[in-house]
């Protein structure tokens, strides 16, 4: 797609517009193709990688920029580049119906590929094939949020998932290593964050080697540390726990 703007003679190729209705007007700017998603997951944080020009449009195809007035009465500012990064964040991508269409089927596969990467059975520990999370999230009429990375999409799906069939995320197997005096103690704080202790072992330290859920690992780092002020350690034995061999739920 290339767009000729006659106000300032700039042709814009290789264009997205994002799109926004305020205070019954519409406004637009020009950004560069496969860079919005990047820009609201995260990944992308420099503005200029993803904005064309830094001016905010009434039609980007036409070149037509936004007069100040408008701007001002429909966000309360001039600042283009401020202006520029509310549409960015809220606005509707313009895409063809063929362009969404594959967007959308690559971010459910790429949804259905993290859920099968950090889930299994809990029954067997065996991890599920993306074919069969696929399968599972069209059961459950999933619908593909573009404005979403699809990590978070991945933990919304997983969660929606153990309402229709058995599966959770698979356990990240831990060793800690306490100073004995701490250690009892601190083991009691930490017991609500364990799934299973696998050994407990007392000698100068209190060795401890546990399966957790991934999302409590931040907190357990954190509470070793503060309460043994650095003398306690945690080492991931596995990423994750699941049973050997080839074998995946179909």
């Amino acid at each position: 797609m290339s767009i000729f703007t006659p106000t300032n003679q700039i042709r814009l190729t290789n264009v997205a517009v994002v799109r926004m209705k305020r205070a019954g007007k519409r406004f637009e700017i020009a950004c560069y193709k496969n860079k919005v998603v990047g820009w609201r997951s995260g990944v992308e944080k420099d503005l200029d990688e993803v904005l064309q020009t830094h001016s905010v449009f009434v039609n980007v195809s036409k070149g037509q920029v936004a007069k100040k007035e408008d701007l001002i009465s429909a966000f309360g500012t001039d600042d283009q580049t401020e202006i520029c990064k509310q549409i960015l964040t809220k606005g509707e991508v313009q895409v063809s119906d063929k362009e969404r269409h594959t967007q959308l089927e690559q971010m459910f596969r790429d949804i259905a590929t993290i859920v099968a990467e950090k889930c299994v059975n809990p029954e067997t520990k065996r991890p599920y094939t993306v074919i069969l999370i696929e399968r599972a999230m069209k059961d459950i009429h999933y619908s593909v949020k573009t404005n979403k990375s699809t990590k978070q999409q991945a933990l919304e799906v997983i969660k929606q998932l153990k309402e229709k069939m058995q599966i959770e995320r698979a356990h990240m197997r831990l060793r800690f290593l306490l100073p004995v005096n701490e250690g009892k103690k601190l083991k009691e704080k930490l017991k609500p964050l364990i799934k299973v202790i696998e050994s407990e072992d007392y000698g100068q330290q209190l060795e401890i080697v546990c399966l957790i859920d991934p999302g409590c690992f931040r907190e357990i780092d954190e509470l070793i540390k503060k309460e043994t002020k650095g003398k306690g350690s945690l080492e991931v034995l596995n990423l994750k726990d699941v049973e050997e061999g080839d074998e995946k739920f179909e």
